[in-house]
């Protein structure tokens, strides 16, 4: 019990000194709209991910492939026209390559049916993940087009 308690006050003392350093991502200010959407698509991509990871436990390249295939470009195309102007270019770069990465991982998965590719794949998709996150935060803009302070996308150990 005494350990357990040692290791919540260490993770306590290092997220408040993370949380203490300035926060210095591009802001993204999208409308709520603009947020909601891009938030939507990056759940579907973790819960997708997690999905591909489920199937690959069991080496089920069959559901791997099913769960990776909307994860691809034909997600990207869905609802980016809206977002074009608004989001930077390389932010746009990222989700798209990304995208790719995931169209690559359901092609890969039927025809070479080899999950530690596939996890190789995975890894370097979400590398991807984790430099947009370092990079960027999103900010809701009110009607005078200024960004709002929102919650800030905050990794919660407890999940």
């Amino acid at each position: 019990m005494q350990k357990t308690r040692m290791i919540i006050a260490c993770l306590l003392i290092s997220t408040s000194a993370i949380a203490a350093e300035k926060d210095s991502r591009q802001i993204l200010a999208l409308s709520e709209a603009q947020r909601g959407h891009v938030l939507e698509e990056m759940r579907a991509l973790l819960s997708g991910t997690r999905n591909i990871l489920a199937a690959l436990s069991t080496d089920d390249m069959a559901s791997v492939s099913k769960y990776a295939r909307p994860l691809g470009l034909g997600m990207a195309h869905k609802a980016e026209d809206h977002l074009k102007g608004v989001l930077p270019k390389e932010f746009m770069q990222l989700g798209m390559s990304l995208h790719q990465d995931f169209d690559q991982i359901a092609v890969d998965a039927e025809s070479k049916k080899d999950p530690k590719l596939t996890l190789r794949q995975l890894s370097d998709a979400m590398a991807r993940c984790v430099a947009c996150h370092d990079a960027y935060q999103i900010r809701t803009t009110p009607a005078s087009g200024q960004p709002v302070e929102t919650h800030k996308h905050e990794h919660h150990p407890h999940h």
